[in-house]
């Protein structure tokens, strides 16, 4: 294990090293033959990939369940997250059977070289996105969640400008842990991320008695007309529209963590295939129940009336509520933890594009880590509205780190018959990211469309 907490290239079949049995659920994850010892435990590993999978997308759960009714939602909720499962499955299968253990080096064992740099670019455009999306979220919503605390209307102090805000909690937040030279150290603020969601989901259930059904006429609301009756209070089961085409891409993106998971694995203590999958076998599986609980507490609290961003239906209806305020605070503080682990893999690899399997160099990654944060700070500054900049980099990237590349990569690596069943599920796993790809590239066309 280099001094960056990253494995680097296993030499399969070399002498000092042992068989791919006993590497694969007895003995752990070696590395220029030095055994790892130490490593981050199995429960904060979990913390850590349930950081990496759950974001600001819980927010528009709900949304998607309205659009497809509660039973139709968790059928493709369960789908997506055995899809994701079952991706992760490959990578650590491809990672046993190579020696390799970065998804860089897993693209250039498919595909040369230039798979190595489209995987590295892949990860570092996705990244960047998601990040820049975040620091844009906290932009736009840390003044006005400041404001409802102190209850004021002014915005002529500094703490109610959102440039200065973003400027300081990266600074003073972010910075700090993305300098951090192992994932593992960011268990403990990943289990705070966890937290803070499971807090959102319970709010969510308790106050879907605090909000009468029909909806009270609300003259500043804009989601809902004025004669919303009892029809309105009905559960649907199965809903079919044009906005159900939204579910899919919705919960795929819910999902990804792929980028973090062969690092976490890196840095697992005992890092077998079994104990990985275990994690994120775990991982997904709270994911899947925290998500399908505040969806459905959300749909049954506003029905069709849901908003495309949950927690602006409770302003609306619960305007200045504590709760609620504390809660867009929860989900801000959320969506901040989750910056430094999703800078991670981004720096990795670039530096892997830039400096390969050198040794690790401070001066590298602290430049690595300041170069990144202020692309990302500057995205997020001057791009006026950044989701929907990175919208179609997202459609793309996400489905083809989620879906595509572990199904290609299993295709071009594995030695297996090509008419076995773990081949067919490959290919059917490349076919199916196709699909959400272009569907969610088709969408957000179609919306700039209309909004022209």
């Amino acid at each position: 294990m280099n001094k960056d907490g990253v494995n680097t290239t296993i030499q399969a079949g070399s002498g000092d090293q042992p068989d791919r049995e006993e590497v694969d659920e007895t003995t752990p994850l070696l590395s220029q033959g030095v055994r790892v010892s130490g490593g981050a435990s199995f429960v904060s590993s979990i913390f850590n990939l349930m950081n990496a999978i759950m974001g600001s997308g819980i927010l528009g759960l709900a949304y998607a369940m309205a659009n497809t009714g509660i039973l139709g939602f968790s059928v493709l909720l369960l789908l997506v997250s055995s899809l994701a499962a079952y991706s992760i499955h490959l990578l650590l299968t491809l990672c046993d059977q190579t020696g390799l253990n970065s998804y860089e080096g897993l693209g250039e064992k498919a595909f040369n070289r230039a798979g190595r740099v489209v995987v590295a670019c892949t990860i570092i455009i996705q990244n960047i996105g998601a990040m820049s999306s975040y620091m844009f979220i906290l932009k736009s919503e840390l003044p006005a969640t400041i404001r409802s605390f102190l209850r004021t209307e002014s915005s002529e102090v500094w703490y109610q400008d959102g440039v200065i805000l973003l400027v300081l909690v990266t600074v003073l937040v972010v910075l700090p842990l993305a300098l951090l030279p192992k994932i593992g150290f960011l268990g403990y603020t990943s289990s705070l991320s966890f937290f803070f969601m499971l807090f959102f989901t319970v709010v969510v259930v308790v106050k879907k008695w605090s909000i009468p059904c029909p909806l009270p006429v609300n003259s500043t609301l804009s989601l809902q007309s004025s004669n919303s009756s009892s029809s309105d209070c009905t559960a649907r089961l199965f809903v079919l529209s044009s906005k159900s085409a939204y579910a899919i891409p919705t919960m795929a993106f819910s999902f990804l963590c792929h980028t973090a998971v062969l690092p976490i694995y890196c840095e697992l203590h005992r890092p077998t295939k079994r104990r990985m999958q275990n994690v994120a076998n775990v991982g997904i599986s709270l994911s899947f129940l925290v998500y399908l609980v505040s969806a459905l507490f959300g749909y049954l609290t506003f029905y069709a009336q849901v908003n495309s961003e949950l927690l602006l239906g409770y302003d609306a209806y619960l305007p200045r509520d504590v709760l609620v305020t504390t809660v867009r605070l929860v989900i801000l503080l959320a969506v901040l933890l989750t910056v430094p682990l999703i800078h991670f893999p981004a720096r990795k690899a670039l530096l892997m594009m830039f400096r390969g399997e050198r040794e690790f160099s401070w001066l590298s990654h602290c430049l690595s880590t300041l170069f990144l944060l202020v692309i990302v700070v500057l995205l997020a500054v001057y791009v006026p509205d950044i989701r929907n900049v990175f919208g179609v980099v997202g459609s793309t990237t996400s489905t083809c780190l989620l879906f595509v590349y572990p199904g290609l990569f299993y295709l071009h690596i594995s030695s297996g018959d090509i008419r076995s069943c773990s081949s067919v599920a490959a290919g059917a796993l490349v076919v199916f990211g196709v699909f959400v790809g272009l569907l969610s590239l088709c969408i957000i066309v179609i919306s700039w469309a209309q909004s022209f």
